[in-house]
């Protein structure tokens, strides 16, 4: 017979894919079974077609998810973009009965939240080349080399800006609550870190919401600490 453990499922970043949750991985629990999903165009499916539409996002996560769910109990963990999508890929999960045990979500506020910075920046996947790297230094976790080498950065800029596009253009906009506790956490050094409670009004169980020091990829330096609410959050 066969023991089955618990599922942990990671949705990556913008211009992330498999890889870029490794350094917790190899820091998990080995009770716990860990899957690093990704979207199409990039790493193990470099070859299929790069998503644009949020909804394909959506359906392609829980279709991943489905075809590895064992039966015991399971989270979604989602950095950035991933935090964005993780909250509706569980909405989904619900409505055919399958709830997470929890939501860890780090370097996202949610949805509804207006930046007026941001409103006058305009869409990052629209913007010129110049403005979008300097977007992405802001930002964090895009090495400089790769900024500064011109064949780098157009073999990952088309996968970075298809995911913008995802998080920027048409993600649905109702108020609903999924019935799973969500926690939230987000680098110090993030804009919009102040609102973080507005992941409170998607929830119908509690919300548990931290600042930690850092910029929007504080999770390099806190790696330690984020598997520990990943292994307790099933409690």
């Amino acid at each position: 017979m066969i023991y089955q453990k618990p599922q942990i499922f990671m949705l990556h970043f913008a211009g992330g894919n498999s890889y870029s949750f490794v350094f917790l991985k190899e820091k998990i629990s080995q009770t716990f079974e860990v899957h690093t999903l990704e979207l199409p165009g990039r790493g193990k499916r470099f070859k299929e077609q790069l998503l644009t539409n949020s909804q394909e996002a959506i359906d392609d996560y829980v279709q991943q998810i489905r075809a590895k769910r064992n039966g015991k109990p399971f989270i979604i963990y989602g950095h950035s973009m991933g935090a964005t999508l993780g909250l509706f890929v569980a909405k989904k999960l619900e409505k055919i009965i399958d709830m997470p045990e929890a939501l860890v979500l780090t370097g996202s506020v949610g949805i509804g939240v207006k930046d007026e910075e941001e409103e006058k920046r305009g869409k990052r996947y629209l913007m010129n080349e110049e403005d979008f790297k300097q977007e992405l230094r802001e930002l964090g976790g895009v090495p400089e080399e790769v900024l500064e080498n011109e064949e780098l950065f157009s073999f990952f800029s088309p996968q970075m800006r298809a995911d913008f596009k995802v998080i920027e253009e048409g993600l649905p906009t109702e108020n609903f609550a999924i019935q799973a506790p969500i926690y939230a956490i987000m680098g110090t050094e993030e804009k919009c870190s102040d609102r973080l409670d507005n992941w409170k009004r998607f929830t119908a169980s509690y919300c548990n919401c931290e600042l930690w020091e850092g910029n929007h990829f504080f999770i390099n330096d806190h790696s330690e600490a984020l598997v520990r609410i990943l292994e307790k959050s099933f409690d």
